[in-house]
């Protein structure tokens, strides 16, 4: 398994193209509300990152016509954006990246739509919680595994959730998906170990149902088997030369989150 190393220079870069994707998702909390089509964030991410002289990712990778994945309700990940109108109490999520010099950002989140079921909110905070949880656990020396190990064990102490198995994290780099997979599941200690100069993208994808998942028509978008609501949540992250780690798709670094877990973010960036 050959793993991307990266530079302190080339990490800088990175960073370049995560505070775009953070900008991004700024725009679309922003914007987003009831009686929206899908295409109408779309439009607004591609407004962001022409602003900032990035270049999207996903727009033409292995095809996707669009710059941003948009997934409603039992819609998951992938979901491509439209005429689909956004109503009040759905549940929608946005995946999107950039590219700046060459180098990559991937990040995504979910957000309840006016009034929320409490069960949908709690869908979503347990899928954003154990995203920081897998990331303060692929600390500096850690196994890769450990990551899905924290996902798994902090979601499964929550209630009873499916964990998407087919799909997971993965490296990023000078490619939006590199070396290694990153398991949302698993037992800790297996794996490479983690260090500095490596960068993941840490995205749990879980159901309120079963774990098991269909691709519909459009051979892209992912739905729940049992049509059970989804919530994704996505940050990259880099384990800096000091050993500590940096959110690259975060405003703060992932100062806030990761401090609630006894974690100290690097300031080399």
């Amino acid at each position: 398994m050959a793993i991307q190393v990266k530079t302190l220079d080339q990490l800088k870069t990175m960073r370049r193209a995560g505070l775009v994707v953070a900008e991004i998702h700024k725009a679309i909390r922003e914007a987003i509300k009831p009686g929206m089509t899908t295409s109408a964030l779309d439009t607004i991410a591609e407004a962001v990152i022409k602003r900032h002289g990035a270049t999207s990712n996903f727009k033409g990778y292995h095809g996707f016509p669009a710059t941003i994945c948009v997934s409603v309700n039992d819609e998951i990940v992938h979901g491509i954006p439209g005429d689909r109108v956004i109503n009040d109490g759905d549940v929608v999520s946005v995946d999107c990246g950039a590219i700046i010099d060459g180098w990559h950002g991937d990040a995504a989140f979910s957000i309840g739509i006016g009034t929320i079921d409490p069960e949908d909110q709690k869908l979503m905070d347990v899928c954003e919680e154990s995203m920081w949880r897998g990331i303060a656990a692929g600390k500096n020396g850690a196994k890769l595994s450990d990551i899905g190990y924290a996902i798994e064990q902090y979601t499964n102490s929550q209630g009873k959730y499916g964990i998407l198995q087919e799909y997971g994290g993965h490296g990023i780099g000078t490619e939006m998906h590199q070396e290694p997979h990153v398991l949302n599941f698993g037992k800790a200690g297996n794996g490479p170990e983690i260090i500095p100069g490596f960068v993941l993208a840490i995205e749990p994808m879980i159901t309120r149902g079963s774990a098991r998942t269909k691709v519909l028509a459009d051979d892209w978008t992912v739905v729940s088997a049992d049509k059970s609501r989804g919530s994704h949540f996505e940050h990259t992250y880099a384990i800096l030369p000091d050993g500590k780690p940096f959110v690259l798709t975060s405003f703060d670094g992932g100062k806030a989150e990761l401090a609630r877990l006894g974690v100290v973010v690097s300031d080399l960036l």
